[in-house]
């Protein structure tokens, strides 16, 4: 081990998320090259360095750092050296030598406690002087605070963003309460916070830890779609999470309350717990409907009758007799849900609506959750539907990180009418702000299916609208495509009644391959892909599905991605491709987005390839293809399904997956030319009635289902979903009463 003293006279390379990097040394001696994890220096910077020297195969021999610190510089050259590097802006080589001549080796000391002398030189005001004096101070508490986070394992990013917030205060905190940072600081989560604690001895049964595990504990819950705990519920999952005394959680719970950081709620003989936002999102989409639903008119049935006649022979359509119910309830009422299942005349309704009220002169608007559910709307009234992302004009800040909407309570949308389609999956946040969004006195119509699954995000919104039983709601249920003898429909309304389906491969769109080697389902699925279903439902094999209840095993995501992504898109010289973690990402892959990402920017380009549309936000579920892998620029570009492209840099690929293959939850509000299912068994609780249906409801053309009968049959015997927990349709009943 071999130690020297030198000046960083620069980096070679610096990668800013780990603190790796190389650097040139000037030693009195020699100068040479260093590699190693260099956190809290810079240019400019004297260190002392331990480590080895190594040849390298390309770049010769070089210094691997096993450790480091920085010292001061004490002679006048390495004094010089620093304040010329430009570490001090406004100082350059003509001015740090004035001063240094000046100074001498009480340079910093005057610099640090009598900065008013710095203007004794020609050149420096007391203005610059002060500037100067403010820099070398912030560095020197920004170098102190990044040496001391590293010793906690915090990364050179998040101790930059820790500085920022708190400044040299952080050091501080993190020893009195590192719990605050999860409140304060994105990025910061529980374990990570519970993991400082535990280093810098922080007792296991402190309040701190305590309060910040019950609501990391609601937290979590909310992520499997929860909008509150019952309290005994989050004080067991709170016992498992710490392992602390039930007594203690019960007091802390008690505090939080008191303190307004978590709410309770009395629900018939439930004590429920919730976060003060999911509190709040259902106690603000209860009084948002109420005020919505406030009639300001009455209306005349018997001509809003004849109006519908005269709209049938506009549309040359013939509704049955609860589609004209529906479209009475639209008319009489500001709030109505529309339901039914595949084929009962949903979009036949929604379509007479839409001309009923734009020929009464109303102005409307379309949206629907995702950019594929919101493209299909667009296909089927003919008029142009958004996601409620872009109807609500979400708008972010990628350098801050913040987001919000543009259309809200104080700059609502300029409508009379809106419509969202697939309400099944609207969780209780989005379901908040697209009330706020929604002027008082326009009409709002909920289109859903109750027997999809639910939300991927917390809540149960569309099923606690209809059992508050204060909103008017037509259920549809006769089913229209019966004569052209659609079984995908046919089975989709037996699964839901919870009836065997017929699989005997007779039908033209529902096929069943009993197979129960997972290798031969891998063979028959691709040949399915590329083969055979193409040609028979008129689309590209990357058109065509594969819908899986879950991500591991042997038919999960992960392992079907991988053998697609060889058959269907396979290396290539002329294909580019980028590793992250094991995944291979390659040009003409068909990719997802796994989390809401608020800030990435997308375009969508002309024919001519000119910008014709822009914003921020790509979001779960979200599917393109890779058009582009551009290793010079770290970046990697993606077209989505409603046309937007995004150049992605290869740090976010995180946030990204292969999408050959998606879970069923994935694939909502989604419709394909066609489906292929692999079924052959699995944990019960993702082989239930609710996925099955939503599964096979996906398809337009044809469902191919691989696998056992016994799995089939299982599904659809099982009808117990996840529960969840909800106070939706309480508080719109208390808010009525």
């Amino acid at each position: 081990m071999e130690r020297f003293t030198g000046f960083i006279d620069h980096f070679l390379y610096k990668n800013d998320s780990n603190g790796y990097g190389v650097i040139e040394l000037d030693t009195e001696d020699e100068d040479f090259i260093c590699v190693g994890y260099f956190t809290g220096i810079t240019q400019g910077d004297t260190i002392e360095v331990e480590g080895d020297f190594t040849e390298h195969p390309v770049y010769g021999m070089q210094l691997k750092v096993t450790s480091f610190k920085r010292v001061e510089p004490t002679g006048l050259m390495d004094m010089e050296r620093y304040l010329a590097s430009g570490a001090v802006k406004g100082v350059g080589p003509t001015l740090a030598k004035r001063i240094i001549k000046k100074f001498g080796k009480d340079t910093f000391r005057i610099i640090e406690e009598e900065p008013e002398r710095l203007s004794e030189i020609k050149g420096i005001s007391e203005r610059i002087a002060r500037e100067i004096a403010s820099q070398m101070v912030e560095r020197r508490e920004l170098r102190d605070t990044l040496m001391f986070l590293q010793k906690y394992g915090i990364s050179n990013n998040m101790a930059i963003k820790l500085y920022n917030a708190y400044g040299s205060a952080i050091t501080n905190i993190i020893m009195e309460n590192p719990y605050r940072l999860v409140d304060d600081v994105d990025g910061i989560g529980f374990k990570k916070a519970d993991e400082l604690a535990s280093k810098i001895g922080i007792a296991v049964d402190s309040q701190w830890r305590i309060q910040s595990g019950i609501k990391y504990v609601l937290n979590e819950a909310s992520f499997e779609g929860h909008s509150y705990l019952p309290i005994q519920v989050l004080a067991d999952r709170t016992y498992v999470l710490l392992g602390v005394a039930q007594s203690l959680i019960e007091t802390e719970i008690q505090n939080l309350i008191v303190d307004r950081k978590i709410v309770m709620r009395k629900e018939d003989e439930e004590t429920c717990v919730y976060s003060t936002r999911m509190y709040y999102d259902e106690v603000v989409c209860a009084r948002l409907l109420h005020e919505l639903n406030l009639k300001s008119e009455e209306t005349d049935r018997t001509h809003i009758m004849r109006r519908l006649d005269d709209v049938e022979k506009e549309l040359d359509i013939s509704l049955d007799e609860l589609q004209r119910e529906a479209v009475c309830l639209a008319i009489e009422n500001n709030v109505m849900i529309l339901t039914g299942g595949p084929g009962t005349g949903k979009t036949t309704t929604i379509n007479t609506l839409i001309r009923y009220f734009d020929d009464e002169g109303l102005d409307f608007m379309l949206a629907a959750p995702t950019g594929r559910a919101a493209k299909r709307m667009t296909e089927t009234t003919g008029y142009e539907a958004r996601t409620i992302h872009r109807l609500l004009e979400l708008s972010g800040n990628p350098e801050l990180g913040g987001v919000r909407f543009e259309r809200n309570e104080d700059n609502p949308l300029e409508t009379d009418l809106v419509i969202i389609d697939e309400m099944s999956m609207v969780d209780i946040d989005m379901f908040a702000a697209l009330l706020k969004a929604v002027p008082i006195g326009a009409r709002l119509i909920l289109v859903g299916d109750i027997d999809q699954l639910p939300s991927v995000g917390p809540g149960r919104v569309l099923q606690d609208l209809i059992a508050s039983e204060r909103l008017a709601t037509c259920q549809l249920e006769r089913i229209f495509r019966q004569e052209s003898r659609s079984d995908i429909v046919l089975n989709a309304h037996k699964i839901k009644a919870g009836e065997r389906i017929l699989l005997d491969n007779k039908s033209k769109d529902f096929f069943f391959l009993e197979r129960s080697d997972t290798n031969v389902i891998y063979k028959h699925m691709v040949t399915l892909i590329k083969d055979k279903l193409p040609g028979y439902v008129d689309a590209t094999p990357m058109q065509i599905q594969v819908l899986t209840p879950t991500r591991i095993g042997n038919l999960g995501t992960v392992a079907l991605n991988k053998v697609l992504q060889m058959h269907l898109n396979p290396p290539s010289p002329d294909k580019k491709e980028v590793t992250y973690g094991d995944t291979v990402f390659r040009e003409g892959d068909k990719v997802m987005q796994t989390r809401n990402n608020y800030t990435l920017e997308w375009k969508v380009l002309s024919t001519y390839g000119i910008s014709a549309d822009n914003g921020t936000g790509v979001f779960n579920g979200d599917i393109g293809v890779i058009k582009d892998v551009r290793t010079p620029l770290s970046q990697m570009v993606i077209e989505f399904d409603d046309g937007r492209r995004v150049e992605y840099p290869f740090a976010s690929l995180d946030e990204l997956e292969l999408a050959y293959a998606v879970t069923i939850h994935k694939s909502q509000g989604s419709e394909y030319p066609a489906v292929v299912m692999p079924l052959l068994g699995g944990p019960r609780m993702l082989l239930n009635r609710n996925l099955l249906y939503t599964g096979i409801t996906r398809a337009r053309k044809c469902v191919t289902i691989l696998g056992s009968r016994e799995t089939v049959d299982i599904m659809i015997d099982n009808k117990d979903e996840n529960m969840r927990y909800s106070g939706l349709a309480s508080m719109i009943r208390q808010v009525e009463e």
